[in-house]
């Protein structure tokens, strides 16, 4: 990371020095923006500071030219790959997503070009978002909601969320904030990492994903919010399935390749394991024949588990902050480690 930003700092004050000498229309770095159905909120403090170019897919190669900054306002897209051949001035891209499985290609790995996301952002609505797709199975709304509809009068038991155990395969920021709510309502937890290690301060106990088939057994709920590299490829697989307790959740709002679908399904049907809640899937949208939709014991949603309202100024607020550290020089936050695949630790 400090290699990154002192490669980033190097050539910002190169650039200041051609400045010197440069005609004032030269003054402002140049910012492409990458957006799809609608620009950025809230970002006069940079077109004041800057020369901004908003273009879509079709027009970022134009927009790169002599660019030094990337905002990536649609995080989807991989138009960025195709124009990279424009990319020659190109110091910084932002992402506005935690993960940026979608974005790295080699040739943007081996560059000097310095890579941050939006660490931070989604935190909290994704720890509520997990924390709701547990109370929904432990309190079975979907079946309550069934049995509503039906206008049936129908009394049963509902299961403790406290003193069940949790399992948060991933231990960045939305890892931790997932815990720290969860801990908030009584339940036990633990994490799995890169690495084990014990007394950390909001998981506890950490295990090796290697390892993950060893000790999901002793677990009420496995939440995936580790991001997609090859290691996490498929790291949920038959045999993670099959070591879970038939009674346990699985709970993914981290990518959806990191679950092997196919092993997901015939668990489920088999009740290897109780259910399911997924925000995130290997193919997006979940094409409507697959079998997940018909699943009683599955609950769907649309990748949205960060998207609480007043997100979008709020990303478009954090480039503007980090682009102020850019202008003046400073480290930037949330630089990816681009051999890794996600944010280093500050």
């Amino acid at each position: 990371m400090a290699e990154m930003q002192e490669t980033l700092t190097e050539r910002q004050a190169l650039r200041a020095s051609d400045r010197e000498t440069a005609p004032a229309t030269t003054d402002k770095p140049v910012v492409a923006v990458l957006y799809k159905d609608h620009l950025p909120p809230g970002m006069e403090d940079v077109e004041a500071a800057a020369e901004v170019r908003y273009a879509t897919a079709d027009q970022l190669a134009e927009a790169l030219e002599g660019a030094q900054v990337l905002l990536l306002w649609d995080f989807f897209s991989s138009a960025l790959e195709d124009a990279w051949h424009a990319a020659g001035s190109l110091e910084w891209i932002h992402v506005v997503a935690a993960g940026v499985d979608k974005l790295l290609f080699d040739d943007l790995r081996e560059s000097g070009v310095v890579v941050t996301n939006a660490r931070g952002i989604f935190d909290r609505p994704m720890a509520e978002f997990v924390l709701a797709g547990m109370l929904a199975f432990a309190k079975n709304l979907p079946g309550l909601l069934s049995l509503q509809r039906e206008q049936t009068w129908q009394h049963r038991e509902t299961e403790r969320l406290e003193s069940s155990r949790a399992l948060i395969v991933g231990t960045g920021s939305i890892g931790r904030e997932i815990a720290r709510v969860l801990k908030a309502m009584g339940l036990h937890v633990a994490g799995s990492g890169r690495t084990a290690r014990s007394g950390d301060e909001d998981l506890g106990e950490i295990y090796a994903s290697s390892e993950l088939a060893d000790v999901v057994g002793g677990f009420d709920w496995v939440v995936m919010v580790a991001p997609l590299t090859e290691q996490t490829r498929h790291l949920i697989d038959a045999s993670v399935l099959k070591a879970m307790k038939p009674s346990a959740r699985l709970i993914n709002v981290g990518r959806g390749a990191s679950v092997d679908t196919q092993a997901l399904v015939e668990a489920l049907r088999a009740g290897a394991i109780a259910g399911a809640a997924l925000d995130v899937f290997e193919i997006e949208p979940l094409p409507a024949d697959h079998p997940l939709w018909s699943m009683d014991n599955v609950i769907i949603s649309p990748h949205l588990s960060g998207d609480a309202r007043g997100w979008l100024p709020q990303l478009a607020g954090q480039f503007a902050d980090n682009f102020g550290r850019y202008v003046r020089q400073q480290p930037l936050e949330n630089v990816i480690d681009k051999k890794l695949g996600f944010a280093a630790p500050s």
